[in-house]
């Protein structure tokens, strides 16, 4: 691996920069005007309901999605569609992962590995050593189209941390893992924010997971960022202090009164 960076290190160096980004599909505005910065060793979350905006915020940052304005920059630099180098220091794990099912674990890793150009010495030592952590080990050569859900996401997992990138964007990268391999998942990403200074970009809907690993949480709403800061900052900026992440999630984003919309459907 390569040389350890301390927490830190050159804590304000962005490895990722979204300015004034906007996106529209058709009659939708998927994004308006984010701002979005995350550091080197800091992990962000990214927060908001269904269609509110986050994957799409994702696809841009790593130049999957081109944005109709604003300005996106990865690791300092300009990410473009022909950006191969730079692309090649990031992580992906979208929110449903495509894999090729009629590969086996083993052969689609291989093939992930050789797209980043991973010398061969060593390889396979490092690939046994997430197989083995995350409970695969004696799946890997069987097809991936027999794995269940979980496996096939902790092969995206796999894939995404197989190259030690500086960036990593996570698009609910627990989906669908029982609770040791995603316990391991989340020690694994806080170590190599704070250890080796990876900037990581998170989503999920369980805020718990969200105000347990993540450094600052930035809440997408309508296409746009409602609020950023730490999970404290947030419960002041909602005015409920001492109240659960959920709390406040819900009060900013103006999703209250759900216990009358139960009540109403219990009827």
């Amino acid at each position: 691996m390569s040389e350890s960076l301390p927490h830190s290190a050159n804590p304000g160096a962005p490895t990722l920069s979204l300015e004034q980004v906007s996106k529209r599909y058709a009659n939708v505005e998927a994004l308006r005007n984010v701002d979005l910065a995350v550091g080197a060793g800091e992990v962000v979350g990214l927060l908001g309901p269904n269609g509110a905006g986050k994957s799409t915020a994702m696809k841009i940052s790593i130049g999957l999605v081109r944005p109709d304005s604003g300005r996106v920059r990865v690791l300092g630099e300009e990410i473009g569609p022909d950006a191969l180098a730079l692309k090649r220091q990031l992580g992906y794990v979208p929110e449903n992962p495509s894999l090729y099912e009629f590969l086996t674990g083993a052969e689609y890793l291989d093939f992930v590995a050789d797209m980043y150009e991973l010398p061969a010495a060593g390889r396979a030592e490092r690939v046994g050593s997430y197989l083995t952590a995350l409970e695969l080990t004696g799946h890997e050569n069987a097809m991936i189209s027999g794995y269940s859900q979980g496996m096939k996401q902790k092969v995206a997992l796999i894939a995404a941390l197989l190259h030690r990138p500086r960036l990593l964007v996570l698009d609910e990268p627990l989906n669908g893992l029982d609770p040791r391999s995603a316990r391991i998942v989340k020690e694994l990403l806080t170590s190599l924010a704070h250890r080796d200074g990876v900037g990581i970009v998170f989503s999920t809907h369980v805020l718990e997971i969200a105000q347990a690993i993540c450094d600052r949480l930035v809440i997408v709403h309508h296409g746009a960022v409602l609020a950023t800061g730490t999970v404290d900052s947030l419960r002041h900026l909602a005015g409920l202090e001492g109240s659960g992440l959920e709390e406040v999630f819900l009060a900013l984003t103006g999703t209250q009164g759900i216990g009358d919309i139960v009540t109403a459907l219990s009827r």
